[in-house]
């Protein structure tokens, strides 16, 4: 697969109806309105296509904004939408591009510290923080420390207001996107990862569309060897710059 990193409002008409079907595809509770509210608040979106028919095959939304905290300047990235068709799981692209596509921005946009503030309705959304970073939260081995939790909580209510429930870590939603029968159940035997079985302890509401809110800091020293690789790498990703968003 080939890969996209660009400005919201640099997509096409025809990127926006391909990325509303496959989410349409993969979820319930998806509408037009919904989809382009919650895209509008993003300014960076990653496309990922098929490299023979240029089919849209997952995508990535994201928000790359300055924030100040405690009287320090930092960068946080948002996380929206994201999918990947099941015909294209085997592929590493996502996982290699969103980590190129960051990278990118760290280097050209972030000042000072870049946080990646996330919410997980899927196991597989939140497996993505222990195979590719060392730190992060909340995880099942290490209690948040106190100075995370209250930066993670502050960037939840800030950006999610009075759907952040601060007591629960919890995200919910009025009208959720739930994953479609046979992507929202975790496989059986999968439980027995510790970290799958911490997600499932923790958002118990995952089945009903509940988004376990989750913070790490982006750095290369805080990859994984899989994600410090993936870093390193040469990747097939392409940047639009044009009216950049930032």
């Amino acid at each position: 697969m080939k890969s996209l990193l660009i400005p919201v409002q640099n997509l096409q008409p025809s990127d926006r109806t391909a990325m509303y079907a496959l989410l349409q595809n993969h979820f319930q509770g998806i509408t037009w309105d919904g989809f382009q509210i919650d895209l509008e608040r993003k300014n960076w979106v990653l496309l990922l296509r098929d490299e023979t028919s240029n089919t849209l095959k997952g995508f990535s939304t994201l928000m790359l904004c300055q924030k100040t905290f405690l009287g320090e300047k930092i960068s946080v990235v948002y996380s929206g939408d994201t999918i990947v068709d099941p015909s294209a799981w085997s592929s590493t692209t996502l996982p290699r591009s969103w980590i190129a596509a960051i990278n990118f921005l760290c280097q050209h946009y972030a000042e000072n510290k870049l946080y990646w503030l996330l919410i997980c309705s899927g196991f597989r959304t939140y497996r993505f923080l222990p195979t590719f970073w060392q730190d992060f939260y909340p995880r099942y081995d290490v209690t948040t420390p106190a100075d995370v939790k209250h930066l993670m909580g502050n960037l939840a209510q800030e950006y999610y207001g009075s759907l952040y429930q601060e007591a629960s870590g919890i995200v919910r939603f009025p009208h959720p996107q739930i994953l479609r029968e046979g992507l929202i159940e975790i496989p059986s035997g999968r439980q027995t990862n510790p970290h799958i079985r911490f997600f499932e302890e923790k958002n118990s509401g995952y089945r009903l569309g509940d988004e376990l809110v989750c913070l790490t800091e982006i750095n290369y020293d805080n990859l994984t060897r899989s994600g410090q690789r993936m870093w390193k790498s040469e990747s097939s990703l392409k940047f639009v710059q044009d009216c950049v968003p930032v």
